[in-house]
């Protein structure tokens, strides 16, 4: 892989361009994904891009286009979005996220008649009545994925280490949705996914959270067994009793090394990987590259080593922490203010061991998150050999917005 842009090389690059700006080294972004690709190779399964992560059309057909044909399939997040994916020449497309709304279900069943394969996540009743009533007033047959709860319980229901979504836990419980399919019709299971958000999103080398880490650590590899165990035997049964499953979905770029070794699995999501967000130099099992980042105007000095920049308030979601604060990354040594953290309009930046830019020069960020970004800009800056190569739209810039 070529080497890192250096703060020069952005100084020359982004010499010209408006503040703030968001740009991707290609360089990088192609690296991950052959860090991603070489955990699975001699799996046999493919890995499905989730699009919630990178929200730009030109870098999800880049990932299809240099992966080839281990590379199969979009995960995303609405059923607009979908459509929408399917418009620019997408296909396979799993919205990972159920809907049961009258316009969700007509647009899905739109997709369907117009051969899009196209499939949702259901893990209720109400899923798949919706599913099957559009899908039996289009004159077709919608496609449900079950998702099944990965999470983990040590102590039962009492303590649970895992995301709270699904609440079907056994074969049983999917062969009965499948069962009412087939009875309610125009609506067919043809897979599940089993999302191990334990592994596959908690940091174990977080520093942030230093004294958690041991912890974390511990409880990432005693899920990884677990998961293992409970997601073949969800297979097994549906096998036995006669349940054809075409999708076995499982896995984030948190946890591919191990859910690529999971044999009853037929493929892995991956998607903040390949920009690899501060959030990712955080877990022990997988060494990425930063990919994306941000640069914002140092448009005031108040102290001999403070710079305050214009913006930045691009805050993660999910708990609130440290760890969902963009980082100042360039020129190095950059650190934010506790007191006031990264502000919608204004972002202080402390560079105590000199380094400090010059008013109107730019602060190289790194975003916690990945796809999150993208919202924040129309377009982004494509750099290859440190130098800009192309401008390509977000979602945002494409006039979307899902959420």
């Amino acid at each position: 892989m070529k080497r890192s842009p250096t703060y020069n090389d952005c100084l020359e690059f982004l010499g010209g361009e408006r503040l703030p700006a968001a740009f991707v080294n290609l360089d990088a972004f192609d690296a991950n994904l052959g860090v991603i690709l070489k955990k699975l190779e001699g799996s046999a399964k493919t890995l499905r891009i989730a699009s919630k992560s990178i929200r730009c059309i030109a870098l999800l057909k880049r990932l299809l286009e240099k992966g080839g044909a281990a590379v199969k399939g979009i995960m995303g997040y609405t059923v607009e979005e979908a459509a929408f994916l399917y418009e620019n020449g997408l296909d396979d497309i799993l919205i990972a996220y159920p809907s049961v709304q009258a316009p969700d279900m007509k647009l899905l069943a739109e997709l369907t008649s117009k051969g899009a394969d196209v499939s949702m996540i259901a893990d209720c009743e109400d899923h798949i009545r919706a599913m099957g009533a559009a899908g039996r007033s289009a004159g077709g047959e919608l496609q449900a994925v079950i998702e099944v709860d990965m999470g983990y319980r040590p102590l039962g229901d009492t303590l649970v280490f895992g995301v709270r979504r699904s609440p079907i836990r056994s074969g049983e419980a999917v062969l009965r949705l499948a069962r009412l399919a087939d009875r309610v019709g125009g609506v067919k299971v043809i897979g599940i996914m089993g999302y191990e958000a334990q592994i596959a999103g908690l940091t174990d080398r977080n520093p942030f959270t230093k004294g958690l880490n041991p912890i974390k650590k511990m409880l990432r590899e005693l899920s990884r067994p677990d998961v293992a165990r409970r997601r073949a035997g969800v297979v097994k049964y549906l096998a036995e009793n006669g349940l054809v499953l075409r999708i076995v979905n499982g896995g984030g770029t948190g946890s591919v090394d191990s859910t690529s070794r999971d044999d009853s699995c037929t493929e892995v999501t991956a998607g903040s990987g390949f920009f690899c967000p501060h959030i990712f130099d955080y877990f022990s099992n997988i060494k990425l590259t930063p990919a994306a980042f941000f640069a914002l105007q140092a448009v005031r000095a108040p102290t001999a080593d403070t710079v305050t920049c214009a913006g930045g308030g691009y805050i993660a979601s999910g708990e609130i922490g440290a760890d969902k604060l963009p980082v100042p990354y360039l020129p190095r040594g950059g650190e934010l203010l506790a007191v006031e953290g990264a502000g919608e309009v204004q972002t202080p930046v402390v560079f105590k061991r000199g380094n400090k830019p010059a008013v109107g020069q730019p602060v190289i960020f790194r975003h916690a998150k990945a796809g999150e970004l993208c919202e924040r800009f129309n377009e982004l800056l494509l750099i290859k050999d440190n130098h800009i190569v192309d401008r390509v739209p977000t979602y945002r810039g494409d006039g979307q917005c899902f959420m």
